[in-house]
């Protein structure tokens, strides 16, 4: 055996090892990703959601954290399609240190809504329409940053207009509203805010 073929036959082995791995953590479960992987989406069509607290990739003020009074930010988006049945949003963490991680989760907010006000109320469901789910803190509503000292975290407040009411219960986790919202995304908006201690 010559010793470039013998180098091939290694490039070979290796690339079979590689492939073996990376295999792997596309299987075993909490492997290789996060959960901000799992959302529902997909769609080109987008929304534009922004806040009058802070600007896209901007400090999120102290008072809707977990430093400070911890209300929910105010919160206002552009029209979606027409077929738009109910809104949904969730608000997570990709960088918390054991994955991301949930801050808020609404639902069923109706169709003709534009904005969510400053301190949306800690109840299942909310007056004129809509659900809350559980946050990762075991709470519902809205639980405001609490990072780690360090680096700062990303804060994203994703909407999603979808083209039904989603027949779930209030209080349901992440997996199960994700899982419901799936096949029913016509538009999105994303808006990102950091904040670190």
């Amino acid at each position: 055996m010559t010793i470039a073929s013998a180098r091939d036959r290694t490039r070979v082995v290796h690339g079979g090892i590689l492939a073996l791995l990376l295999a792997l953590l596309t299987v075993v479960p909490g492997c290789g990703k996060d959960r901000s992987d799992t959302l529902p989406g997909g769609t080109n069509v987008s929304i534009q959601l922004q806040s009058p607290a802070f600007q896209e990739g901007e400090t999120i003020p102290k008072q809707y954290t977990g430093d400070g009074k911890d209300p929910s930010p105010p919160l206002r988006w552009a029209d979606p399609p027409d077929r738009t049945k109910s809104f949904a949003l969730i608000c997570d963490d990709p960088d918390a240190p054991k994955g991301t991680w949930t801050h808020w989760l609404l639902f069923n907010l109706p169709a003709d809504q534009r904005e969510l006000t400053e301190g949306v109320p800690t109840s299942e469901t909310l007056t004129g329409g809509g659900k809350q789910g559980k946050n990762d803190f075991g709470n519902i509503g809205y639980g405001g940053p609490a990072p780690p000292r360090g680096k700062p975290h990303r804060y994203y407040f994703r909407l999603y207009a979808l083209d039904t009411e989603l027949d779930l219960p209030a209080g349901v986790g992440r997996d199960q509203l994700v899982a419901a919202m799936k096949g029913h995304v016509l538009a999105e908006g994303q808006l990102m805010g950091l904040y670190g201690r």
